[in-house]
């Protein structure tokens, strides 16, 4: 358990308490809820004054911040908004949502703060900018003690116009954390709760859907007044200086009751009009990198993750119906095909003819195993008459050869239209593997040849074919 505290930073300023999930659902989500009525258009501001929790990293709590429900709120943004712009004026710099946005130039990040390089968090210097596509996308304005109403409300018009004309966003996000008001238990600035909300006022007027979020704020009663003045700037309703009786009157009674006490001129101011100069001029720079608002792609707006699951839970023919297909209904899941089964369609059979080709009928397969057979058994005949020195055949065979090869022929002319090409005759005669020959030369030389082997048939009947008995000499007998 101790290693989960400590992997998790839950420790010094991050402490465990009862009930802590239940306290980060609920100020987390009311950012995600007004983040959400933003994008549908439903209101364009929305406040939640008990969020703003802008150290929390992705999987670190740090400095009172367990969720940072301004990134998830800045995340649903973007599914509707192509930019946001996101400005923070709490005295502690705002390192976990520029964290968050580093690498991309779909939010612009604008940090007004107190850097010292030891004031927590440490981070938050004039050259951090960025990196990747978010190179100069991280604006950070770094002061000192004692920053009074004047300068603070200078250097935050200037540079707040500026990024907004150069960067054009879609959405805003403000932090308004109050310790950054005089007279705060954390804080040194000298700020007043009528500068402070003009900080809102001029964000508001840029008519911009604006989500508003609480923050740091460590003096109670000023944190109270600082947003209750605040609310009454955004809904544009004018409230009296006089607070109304209530049961927590003992808290104000040090300032007569009064909406806006004095808090500046308790801290030396420590910043001067040059070093006010310098940041403006590199801000400035900066955003002259800018070129032009960055565009973005046009895409489909992701679901949420309720419509992810109810996504999942659909089957083929239900998204197929909602596509418009007119598929639905229509897909076979149930047929199993083996590995090594590969099928081609209905006309896939074996020995079945290609497409645009009819199958023979039987009787024409007859007659064309019959030709293979009586030309195989010619060629055999004509075959054996070829070597003369080891004795001609029997003269059944051959006489029978040729009157097959005629019969052959004569159905191979009556059922297909060409005579398919024969293969050569193999007799040696010299002729090398020319062009191929006609069908009227092919006919022709089969014709001659038949001729030619019923000569030499007749001749061989008129002559007495020798004994198979005289021929076997027996060389024993030989010897006497």
């Amino acid at each position: 358990m101790k290693s989960m505290i400590d992997r998790f930073n839950c420790v010094e300023d991050c402490p465990i308490f009862a009930d802590m999930f239940d306290f980060c659902k609920m100020y987390a989500g009311a950012s995600l809820a007004a983040a959400r009525k933003l994008c549908a258009g439903t209101t364009d501001i929305a406040i939640n004054w008990s969020g703003g929790l802008h150290h929390a990293k992705k999987a670190e709590a740090s400095g009172f911040c367990y969720v940072n429900d301004i990134v998830l709120a800045i995340l649903e943004l973007l599914r509707y908004h192509p930019r946001v712009l996101y400005i923070d004026i709490d005295i502690h710099h705002g390192d976990g949502v520029e964290f968050a946005f580093y690498h991309t130039d779909r939010v612009m990040t604008v940090s007004f703060h107190k850097y010292t390089g030891d004031f927590f968090p440490g981070t938050g210097k004039l050259d951090d900018n960025g990196t990747g596509l978010g190179k100069h996308f991280a604006l950070n304005v770094p002061l000192k003690d004692g920053i009074d109403d004047d300068m603070y409300l200078t250097i935050f018009k200037t540079v707040i116009d500026d990024t907004v004309t150069a960067f054009r966003p879609t959405a805003i996000v403000l932090q308004c954390g109050a310790d950054s008001l005089g007279c705060d238990r954390l804080g040194a600035f000298n700020l007043s709760i009528a500068a402070h909300g003009e900080c809102v006022n001029f964000v508001r007027k840029f008519n911009v859907p604006l989500l508003v979020l609480g923050g740091g704020g460590y003096t109670i009663k000023n944190v109270s007044r600082c947003w209750t003045y605040e609310t009454s700037v955004l809904v544009g309703a004018a409230i009296p200086d006089e607070l109304p009786a209530t049961i927590y009157d003992s808290f104000f009674r040090e300032t007569k009751w009064k909406l806006h006490p004095p808090l500046t001129g308790r801290v030396e101011n420590q910043n001067t009009a040059s070093s006010l100069q310098r940041i403006t001029v590199a801000v400035r720079n900066k955003l002259r990198y800018l070129q032009g608002a960055p565009s973005v792609q046009m895409q489909e707006i992701p679901p949420d993750l309720g419509a992810w699951l109810q996504d999942e839970e659909r089957s083929r023919d239900e998204k197929d119906e909602e596509m418009g297909t007119g598929r639905a209904g229509e897909g076979r899941e149930d047929r199993s095909v083996a590995r090594n089964e590969f099928f081609d369609g209905d006309k896939d059979n074996d020995g079945a003819a290609t497409e645009g080709e009819d199958s023979p009928p039987p009787s024409a397969s007859a007659s064309a195993s019959a030709r293979n057979r009586g030309a195989a058994s010619a060629k055999r005949a004509r075959g054996g008459r070829r070597g003369r020195g080891r004795g001609r055949g029997r003269p059944s065979t051959s006489a029978a050869a040729p009157e097959s090869t005629n019969g052959d022929e004569e159905s191979s002319s009556s059922d297909e239209p060409s005579p398919p090409r024969p293969r050569g005759r193999g007799r040696g005669r010299g002729r090398g593997r020319g062009r191929p020959r006609s069908a009227k030369t092919i006919a022709a030389a089969a014709e001659k040849e038949d001729k030619d082997d019923d000569k030499e048939d007749r001749d061989t009947e008129g002559t007495p074919a020798p004994d198979d008995a005289s021929m076997d000499v027996d060389h024993e007998s030989l010897d006497v």
